[in-house]
């Protein structure tokens, strides 16, 4: 009997609605997309009105071909792919390949993979709404045009490599990021003094409570922290006034896209693709609501669950319903923040997902949560040789409300402006306080904190730019074309001077703190900042916050069925494939070149420029008799900040750091990173040695473990040969020179056997059947 055949377009998913719908319906997958613009050519026909022109790639096929059958067989085809603007275009793809009418197929959408949801879902159908296809297609068009026009033009102006292309949302997420390494760049930290002081005084026990107070200002230079510090020799210290201040504090919205993006990324630590991978789990398994949306609404059904659960498990009184209204007006097709779909269920057991879930079961609980109350305590404590003001600050917690259950995280330029405060001693006006010290500590302003993938997705949702299911794919893309990279730093020592007043005397002493250690920060490459300037250089529009913002605005638009796509489309792309051919004529070729110096020994100039294989310094001019000499920049080296002596440190290697047993060790930076040349072979050297300062004891140890590690792996050698039997992870093999070759059955449990002759006889073997590489590469251990 013929059934009704529903397609999803993941396999998670029809297995989870299977179980809801039963055996009336057939849930298949499209597994995605199944088709695609064209690569090989432009995949837009620009002549006809900007048509596209959509193939299936041959990954699809196989699907398409399967999708087809069914479809043919089916009693009626229903198509059930995510509610957003691509989910409605894969909706669209699908009739068009299946040959479905889109004005009669049903479509249902739903929010949560849930028995009412799905039901409710299936009871009232609508049909493909065409504005959102047309959404969808504007952006993939517009993509499509602008990075196969800029590609080429910097592939002659930019690259030596012919690898780069240009996005339309990706290149301007690079200028972010370049803008905010060029402040730190220019930043220059400027020092003063922050006055503290730590005093005595009797809790209601009469114990004695030491608490800090901090200057209401900061002093300008060490001369006035001196002078300030030797003024208060024999100075009494009073409680000039006490201010207590009722304080609340509200909880955070149920979760969006992107705050989901930035809170995991505090909180566990992962990156923005991670979670949303994670998150298209747990949804696909019926057990969040759909994850992606800029929505912070929730349902009635939603309320009235968590209502009974805070009632249940905290208290009538840590229960205030909330309704939280979105700050952007543009909010797309989703009508739903991200939440639990059974709000009763606190965990999960699947390890993979559940620290994701909870966080999103506890923030949804605490947003429907009362305010936590505090009261706040300001001691204003006065200095009798002086008019400079102490300010001591306590917080004590009335009621948790919220907190009991979820504190939203804060990026790190919030937290610099945040101090704690702790808990003070009770005080009255006019009691006299007893000074235990008081200092005066050099601070250095800090310059703006480099993005984080989370931080990053908060810059470009406040510009407008992207929407919910663009900021993955935008921070991988970067990363992926090597013009961001995502990586720690370490932090150098700064000294910093601490005045203290001791004995009514004034000393100065000389501490240490590491300062600019930086962990999982995103960092432009020197490609990402040349072809960052380029860009901004030629096509200012293209770079522009606004202008790409805008574009994300007609996008609604077109969604609304306010705006013709095409015309949208050519609005655009008139005047922008007129600045290409222009730039294409006029625009020189960009080497990213910085004159350093001239090379002290030679006399030949030093340059830092971007060269075939990335960034690099350079001694002579390729014009000269003698060729130049060239040296790849270190990792944590730019050309816009290296100095000459920095750019001559690296033509240091190949160094010659001694010999072991009478054979020279060279140290040399190759291919894939640092190594040793000792005998004829290479040895990696770990990641804790520097190739320009590391010493031969140090490598010769290291040389020794892994000499030992390879000893234990021969079985067998034979001497005046290349050949040996070796232990490999996947059993006993046999190596003549640098070619592997498995060993027969009959083998496999006695290796150690071979002769000679059973060894030449399986090389030839094995050259005569074409085994020979199949064997290299099962043997061969993976580079990763």
């Amino acid at each position: 009997m013929a059934k009704n055949l529903l397609i999803v377009e993941s396999p998670a998913k029809a297995k989870t609605i299977q179980k809801i719908l039963g055996d009336d319906f057939e849930i298949k997958s499209c597994f995605g997309h199944i088709r695609d613009l064209d690569k090989d050519e432009m995949g837009v026909d620009i002549a006809h009105n900007y048509q596209p022109i959509y193939v299936i790639p041959p990954e699809k096929k196989k699907i398409v071909e399967e999708l087809k059958k069914l479809a043919q067989k089916a009693k009626e085809v229903w198509l059930a792919t995510d509610e957003d603007r691509e989910g409605e275009a894969i909706s669209w793809h699908l009739a068009e390949v299946l040959g479905l009418d889109p004005l009669t197929t049903k479509r249902i959408v739903f929010h949560e993979i849930t028995k009412p949801a799905i039901e409710k879902a299936v009871q009232q159908p609508r049909t493909i709404d065409m504005n959102l296809v047309h959404a969808q297609q504007a952006r993939r068009v517009l993509d499509r045009l602008v990075g196969f026009e800029l590609s080429p033009l910097l592939w002659r102006k930019v690259s030596m490599k012919n690898a780069l292309s240009a996005g339309r949302v990706q290149s301007v997420a690079v200028r972010l990021i370049v803008e905010r390494e060029r402040e730190i760049m220019a930043f220059q930290p400027e020092s003063s003094f922050q006055v503290e002081a730590v005093f005595s005084a009797p809790d209601a026990r009469g114990k004695e409570l030491h608490f800090k107070a901090t200057g209401q200002s900061k002093i300008a230079s060490a001369e006035e922290a001196r002078r300030f510090l030797s003024s208060c020799a024999g100075a009494r210290y009073v409680v000039k006034d006490i201010e207590i201040k009722p304080a609340r504090r509200s909880p955070a919205p149920p979760f969006t896209t992107s705050t989901l993006q930035q809170e995991a990324s505090r909180k566990l630590g992962y990156s923005v693709s991670r979670t949303m991978l994670l998150a298209q789990k747990l949804y696909e398994n019926g057990l969040i609501t759909y994850m992606r949306t800029d929505s912070v609404n929730l349902s009635d059904t939603a309320h009235e669950a968590i209502r009974h659960i805070i009632h249940q498990q905290y208290g009538q009184d840590y229960y205030q319903h909330r309704v939280f209204k979105n700050k952007n007006e543009n909010a797309q097709e989703a009508h739903e923040a991200i939440r639990p779909t059974d709000m009763g269920m606190a965990t999960i057991p699947d390890p993979d997902t559940r620290k994701l879930y909870e966080l999103i079961w506890k923030r949804t609980i605490a947003s429907q949560m009362s305010d936590a109350q505090l009261e706040k305590t300001i001691v204003h404590i006065g200095i009798s040789t002086s008019s400079f003001e102490l300010i001591a600050t306590g917080e004590v917690l009335k009621f948790e409300g919220f907190l009991k259950v979820y504190l939203e995280g804060k990026d790190e330029d919030e937290e610099e402006n945040e101090q704690a405060a702790g808990m003070l001693p009770a005080m009255e006006k006019g009691q006299l306080l007893r000074l235990i010290s008081l200092q005066a500590i050099e601070k250095f302003t800090r310059p703006p904190a480099r993005y984080t993938e989370a931080s990053l997705v908060k810059k470009l949702e406040e510009l407008g730019i992207g929407r919910p299911s663009t900021y993955a794919p935008i921070i991988s893309t970067i990363q992926k074309r090597k013009y961001v990279e995502k990586r720690d730093k370490e932090g150098t020592p700064r000294p910093y001077r601490i005045l203290s007043l001791q004995d009514q005397e004034v000393t100065e002493q000389v501490a240490t703190e590491i300062t600019g250690a930086e962990k999982g920060k995103l960092f432009p490459t020197d490609l990402g900042m040349l072809v960052t300037d380029f860009l901004n250089q030629y096509f200012e529009n293209i770079m522009d916050y606004g202008f790409t913002a805008k574009i994300e605005e007609e996008f609604d638009e077109i969604a609304r069925g306010r705006k013709s796509w095409n015309q949208m489309i050519d609005m655009f792309y008139k005047p922008f494939h007129r600045e290409v051919e222009k730039t294409l004529e006029t625009a020189e070729k960009v080497k990213g070149e910085r004159y350093l110096g001239d090379d002290p020994q030679s006399g030949k100039p030093v340059y830092a420029r971007m060269g075939r294989y990335g960034p690099m310094v350079q001694i002579g001019q390729a014009d000269g008799q003698e060729k130049p000499r060239f040296a790849k920049l270190k990792k944590d080296q730019s050309i816009e900040t290296i100095t000459l002596d920095e750019a001559l440190e690296l033509f240091k290697l190949p160094r010659n750091i001694g010999e072991i047993n009478g054979k020279e060790v060279i140290i040399q930076i190759g291919r894939y990173g640092p190594y040793a040349l000792y005998d004829g072979k290479f040895y990696s050297l770990r990641k804790d040695m520097d190739p320009y300062t590391v010493e031969l004891d140090e490598v010769a140890a290291w040389i020794a473990e892994k000499q030992a590690d390879s000893d234990k792996k021969i079985i067998k050698q034979f001497d005046g040969t290349d050949i040996q039997i070796l232990r490999g992870p996947y059993g006993p093999y046999l190596k003549k020179g640098k070619q592997n070759y498995r060993l027969p059955k009959e083998w496999q449990d006695k290796p150690e056997q071979l002769s000679m002759e059973e060894c030449e006889q399986i090389i030839q073997s094995a050259a005569t059947s074409g085994k020979t590489r199949r064997a290299a590469r099962r043997n061969t251990p993976s580079k990763k």
